[in-house]
Protein backbone atom coordinates (compact mmCIF):
# COMPACT_ATOMS: atom_id res chain seq x y z
CA UNK A 1 0.00 0.00 0.00
CA UNK A 2 1.49 3.44 -1.40
CA UNK A 3 1.25 6.39 1.00
CA UNK A 4 0.87 8.85 -1.99
CA UNK A 5 0.69 12.46 -0.78
CA UNK A 6 -1.54 15.36 -2.17
CA UNK A 7 0.14 17.99 -4.08
CA UNK A 8 -1.99 20.44 -2.63
CA UNK A 9 -3.07 23.04 -5.42
CA UNK A 10 -2.69 26.50 -4.12
CA UNK A 11 -5.22 28.12 -2.89
CA UNK A 12 -7.59 30.40 -4.61
CA UNK A 13 -7.22 27.89 -7.74
CA UNK A 14 -10.52 28.65 -9.47
CA UNK A 15 -11.76 25.22 -10.50
CA UNK A 16 -11.09 23.56 -13.83
CA UNK A 17 -13.81 22.79 -15.93
CA UNK A 18 -14.35 18.85 -17.08
CA UNK A 19 -16.64 17.22 -19.15
CA UNK A 20 -17.13 13.59 -18.32
CA UNK A 21 -19.05 10.49 -18.23
CA UNK A 22 -20.85 10.13 -15.10
CA UNK A 23 -20.43 5.68 -14.74
CA UNK A 24 -23.51 5.99 -12.70
CA UNK A 25 -26.61 7.36 -15.21
CA UNK A 26 -24.33 7.32 -18.23
CA UNK A 27 -24.48 10.68 -18.94
CA UNK A 28 -21.76 13.02 -19.84
CA UNK A 29 -21.76 15.35 -17.06
CA UNK A 30 -20.13 19.10 -16.22
CA UNK A 31 -18.76 20.98 -13.79
CA UNK A 32 -21.23 23.71 -14.37
CA UNK A 33 -24.13 21.64 -14.42
CA UNK A 34 -22.66 19.63 -10.77
CA UNK A 35 -21.58 22.40 -8.94
CA UNK A 36 -23.21 23.29 -5.66
CA UNK A 37 -24.81 26.73 -5.08
CA UNK A 38 -22.90 27.09 -1.96
CA UNK A 39 -19.43 25.27 -2.66
CA UNK A 40 -18.54 22.16 -4.45
CA UNK A 41 -16.10 19.17 -3.38
CA UNK A 42 -14.31 17.21 -5.99
CA UNK A 43 -12.66 14.23 -4.60
CA UNK A 44 -10.59 12.14 -6.48
CA UNK A 45 -11.23 8.49 -5.58
CA UNK A 46 -11.03 4.50 -7.33
CA UNK A 47 -12.73 1.01 -6.42
CA UNK A 48 -9.65 -0.59 -5.19
CA UNK A 49 -7.10 1.60 -3.11
CA UNK A 50 -7.70 0.75 0.79
CA UNK A 51 -7.55 4.31 1.80
CA UNK A 52 -10.55 5.49 -0.70
CA UNK A 53 -12.42 1.89 1.26
CA UNK A 54 -11.47 3.01 4.37
CA UNK A 55 -12.84 6.28 3.99
CA UNK A 56 -16.36 5.63 2.29
CA UNK A 57 -18.92 5.81 4.66
CA UNK A 58 -17.73 9.16 5.77
CA UNK A 59 -17.86 10.34 2.34
CA UNK A 60 -21.31 9.02 1.60
CA UNK A 61 -22.45 10.36 5.18
CA UNK A 62 -20.95 14.11 4.21
CA UNK A 63 -22.46 14.03 0.70
CA UNK A 64 -25.73 13.60 2.22
CA UNK A 65 -25.47 16.31 5.25
CA UNK A 66 -23.84 18.41 3.31
CA UNK A 67 -25.46 17.81 0.08
CA UNK A 68 -28.25 19.24 1.76
CA UNK A 69 -26.90 22.41 2.58
CA UNK A 70 -26.05 23.50 -0.95
CA UNK A 71 -23.16 21.68 -1.39
CA UNK A 72 -22.36 19.51 -4.53
CA UNK A 73 -20.30 16.68 -4.29
CA UNK A 74 -18.50 14.56 -7.62
CA UNK A 75 -15.84 11.61 -7.54
CA UNK A 76 -13.80 11.47 -9.76
CA UNK A 77 -11.88 8.02 -10.67
CA UNK A 78 -8.85 8.43 -13.17
CA UNK A 79 -6.84 5.49 -13.01
CA UNK A 80 -5.51 3.86 -16.38
CA UNK A 81 -7.90 0.94 -16.24
CA UNK A 82 -5.79 -1.41 -18.26
CA UNK A 83 -3.36 -2.13 -15.69
CA UNK A 84 -5.64 -1.47 -12.86
CA UNK A 85 -9.44 -3.44 -14.80
CA UNK A 86 -10.55 -3.21 -10.89
CA UNK A 87 -11.29 0.75 -11.49
CA UNK A 88 -13.12 0.09 -14.80
CA UNK A 89 -16.50 2.29 -15.69
CA UNK A 90 -18.89 -0.83 -15.03
CA UNK A 91 -17.13 -1.92 -11.76
CA UNK A 92 -17.45 1.89 -10.67
CA UNK A 93 -21.13 1.86 -11.53
CA UNK A 94 -21.27 -1.16 -9.39
CA UNK A 95 -19.46 0.42 -6.59
CA UNK A 96 -21.10 3.66 -6.43
CA UNK A 97 -24.61 1.53 -5.90
CA UNK A 98 -22.60 -0.50 -3.42
CA UNK A 99 -21.51 1.57 -1.59
CA UNK A 100 -24.69 3.94 -1.47
CA UNK A 101 -22.88 7.08 -3.31
CA UNK A 102 -25.57 10.37 -3.68
CA UNK A 103 -23.52 11.64 -6.06
CA UNK A 104 -22.02 11.19 -9.41
CA UNK A 105 -18.93 9.21 -10.03
CA UNK A 106 -17.22 10.34 -13.03
CA UNK A 107 -14.83 8.59 -15.11
CA UNK A 108 -11.28 10.27 -16.31
CA UNK A 109 -10.66 8.34 -19.37
CA UNK A 110 -7.93 10.47 -21.16
CA UNK A 111 -6.42 11.84 -17.09
CA UNK A 112 -6.84 15.67 -18.36
CA UNK A 113 -9.06 16.42 -15.19
CA UNK A 114 -6.73 14.50 -12.64
CA UNK A 115 -3.94 16.68 -14.23
CA UNK A 116 -5.55 19.88 -14.41
CA UNK A 117 -6.61 19.47 -10.08
CA UNK A 118 -2.42 18.35 -9.98
CA UNK A 119 -4.39 15.28 -8.08
CA UNK A 120 -2.07 13.07 -6.98
CA UNK A 121 -3.76 10.08 -4.59
CA UNK A 122 -6.69 8.53 -3.73
CA UNK A 123 -8.82 10.18 -1.97
CA UNK A 124 -7.76 13.54 -2.83
CA UNK A 125 -10.16 16.11 -1.80
CA UNK A 126 -10.75 19.85 -3.07
CA UNK A 127 -13.33 22.69 -2.06
CA UNK A 128 -14.19 25.03 -4.02
CA UNK A 129 -16.61 28.08 -2.71
CA UNK A 130 -19.77 29.67 -5.07
CA UNK A 131 -16.96 31.16 -7.63
CA UNK A 132 -15.58 27.70 -7.84
CA UNK A 133 -12.53 29.35 -5.85
CA UNK A 134 -10.66 26.56 -3.75
CA UNK A 135 -11.03 27.16 -0.62
CA UNK A 136 -9.79 24.14 1.07
CA UNK A 137 -7.26 20.92 -0.31
CA UNK A 138 -6.25 17.86 1.61
CA UNK A 139 -7.12 15.18 3.90
CA UNK A 140 -10.76 13.86 5.10
CA UNK A 141 -9.62 13.65 8.76
CA UNK A 142 -6.43 11.72 10.28
CA UNK A 143 -7.77 8.34 9.68
CA UNK A 144 -5.83 6.05 8.02
CA UNK A 145 -6.64 2.20 7.28
CA UNK A 146 -4.95 0.63 10.65
CA UNK A 147 -3.99 3.54 12.33
CA UNK A 148 -6.62 3.26 15.13
CA UNK A 149 -8.24 6.38 14.59
CA UNK A 150 -11.67 6.95 14.54
CA UNK A 151 -13.18 7.96 10.94
CA UNK A 152 -15.00 11.48 11.28
CA UNK A 153 -14.25 13.90 8.38
CA UNK A 154 -13.38 16.52 10.91
CA UNK A 155 -10.42 18.26 8.42
CA UNK A 156 -13.05 18.97 5.32
CA UNK A 157 -16.11 18.84 7.88
CA UNK A 158 -14.41 21.97 9.65
CA UNK A 159 -13.60 23.67 6.15
CA UNK A 160 -17.10 22.88 4.85
CA UNK A 161 -18.91 24.08 8.64
CA UNK A 162 -16.69 27.52 7.60
CA UNK A 163 -17.77 28.34 4.42
CA UNK A 164 -21.56 27.61 5.13
CA UNK A 165 -21.42 30.31 7.55
CA UNK A 166 -19.42 32.56 5.92
CA UNK A 167 -15.99 32.06 8.32
CA UNK A 168 -12.42 32.04 7.48
CA UNK A 169 -10.91 28.66 6.57
CA UNK A 170 -7.83 27.60 8.58
CA UNK A 171 -4.84 28.15 6.36
CA UNK A 172 -2.97 24.69 8.06
CA UNK A 173 -4.59 22.24 5.51
CA UNK A 174 -2.59 18.41 5.71
CA UNK A 175 -2.12 16.90 2.65
CA UNK A 176 -4.17 13.47 2.08
CA UNK A 177 -2.56 10.11 1.91
CA UNK A 178 -3.86 7.36 -0.34
CA UNK A 179 -2.50 5.13 -3.11
CA UNK A 180 -0.47 7.25 -5.96
CA UNK A 181 -3.22 7.75 -9.13
CA UNK A 182 -2.69 5.25 -11.81
CA UNK A 183 -0.70 6.76 -14.74
CA UNK A 184 -1.15 5.52 -17.90
CA UNK A 185 2.60 4.89 -19.45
Amino acid sequence: MSRTPSNMLPLGTTAPEFSLQDTVTEKTLNLQALKGDKGTVIMFICNHCPFVKHVNPEIVKLAVEYGNKGIGFIAISSNDVENYPQDAPDLMKENAKKEGYTFPYLYDATQETAKAYNAACTPDFYLFDSDLELVYRGQLDDSRPGNGIPLTGNDLRSALDALLENKEIDQKQKPSIGCNIKWKE
